[in-house]
């Protein structure tokens, strides 16, 4: 692994496991939600690159598979950290677990500069998905996708 730029801010109740050849900027940041008491999962694979100011928000698991490149400043949420009701924001609560899901993207995805993945999402091998998207559903394999909601532009 080769860190650059520092050390990520790593917190809340997390596992991390990464390959080999791995390149992290420490200007990330790392989370995890404890799920029923248990630690959420950060798995990266071989050759991932993980860009400055990118953060990585794990509600569950998260699964970045061989050869993916982060852009800057990609949101992954895997949880909100807040609940949907109003007053219960209010009073301070946690968000519930239903909000919370995993993230997976598989070999070779590339995501742009500024996107965001929701939880519960899965990226298809080969996408690139477009600067400044917010992903809200699966996206399938070998497609450029973008927008908000990305939405398929066209095939690799």
């Amino acid at each position: 692994m080769y860190l650059y730029s520092g050390m990520p801010l790593v917190l809340g109740h997390i596992t991390i496991e990464m390959g080999d050849n791995c390149r992290v900027s420490g200007i990330s940041t790392l989370s995890g939600r404890s799920m029923n008491g248990k630690a959420s999962r950060l798995v990266i694979g071989h050759n991932v690159d993980i860009s400055w100011q990118n953060n990585i928000a794990a509600g569950g698991n998260i699964i970045i598979e061989d050869n993916v490149r982060l852009s800057g400043r990609v949101f992954l949420a895997g949880y909100p950290g807040h609940p949907i009701n109003a007053k219960e924001r209010a009073e301070g609560a946690a968000d519930h677990e239903s909000q919370a899901g995993d993230i997976i993207l598989k070999r070779d995805v590339w995501l742009a500069t500024g996107v965001s993945v929701m939880a519960g999402v899965t990226i298809g091998e080969g996408t690139i998905v477009a600067a400044g998207s917010i992903v809200t559903h699966d996206l399938p394999a070998g497609v450029l996708a973008g927008g908000v909601p990305a939405k398929v532009i066209k095939a690799l």
